[in-house]
């Protein structure tokens, strides 16, 4: 995958240290170029909405939990029995772990990548946390799009294309996840098997407590 590389977008600096840069690479090689405009739009929607709050956060793990987060989707990263958003955690963890980052880090940016679809939960939690989650409902869902700037947007649109992204993105979802379909029980995944499976069955949590092997 050739990409350009940039210093600064939309007055965000692009974290280019030895670890930003090999993480990077890893998105590259084992994601689509999809994936990875959706990841650095996420990035930059992450940091502009930090910036606009003036919050404190470490933009090197906002960006490599960027990076991380869609790569549970793709087959180098997938587990057959976890949850995407763990895979792709657990794949950044590894990353980092393998270059002795603090212990502290390694949970922040686990968290981040992997509470980044559950909403109620991940906006109270620490700013990365919570920034790469307004991050990926603005590019996804269009969430605060109201607070993004038109010179802005345009900006990060024309290096980093949506490419027919409304279309798309539901499919690229389910590709990562249609092996393992158990998984988005209890969160909104599960939406996304509902729409590309006919007739789709949902597990139901009233049904586990309602057949659950307590007598009464």
């Amino acid at each position: 995958m050739s990409v350009n590389k940039f210093t600064s977008i939309a007055g965000i600096n692009i974290p280019d240290s030895a670890l930003a840069t090999q993480a990077t690479e890893l998105l590259r090689e084992h994601g689509t170029s999809f994936i990875y405009n959706h990841s650095m739009r996420v990035f930059l929607f992450s940091s502009l909405n930090g910036k606009r709050r003036n919050l404190k956060y470490d933009a090197e793990l906002l960006y490599i939990s960027s990076v991380f987060h869609d790569l549970g989707l793709t087959p180098h990263y997938s587990s057959p029995d976890k949850r995407f958003e763990v895979d792709g955690a657990n794949a950044a963890r590894d990353f980092l772990k393998s270059h002795n980052v603090p212990k502290e880090a390694l949970q922040l940016v686990w968290d981040t990548i992997a509470l980044h679809t559950t909403i109620g939960i991940a906006e109270y939690k620490e700013p990365e946390v919570a920034l790469m989650y307004s991050g990926v409902g603005l590019d996804v869902m269009g969430e605060g799009y109201e607070n993004l700037s038109k010179e802005n947007r345009e900006e990060i649109i024309s290096i980093f294309p949506r490419d027919d992204f409304k279309n798309r993105i539901i499919p690229t979802f389910f590709g990562g996840f249609e092996h393992k379909t158990d998984t988005t029980f209890g969160n909104i995944k599960a939406d996304v098997c509902a729409y590309m499976i006919p007739n789709f069955h949902r597990k139901n949590f009233c049904d586990c407590i309602l057949h659950s092997p307590w007598s009464e």
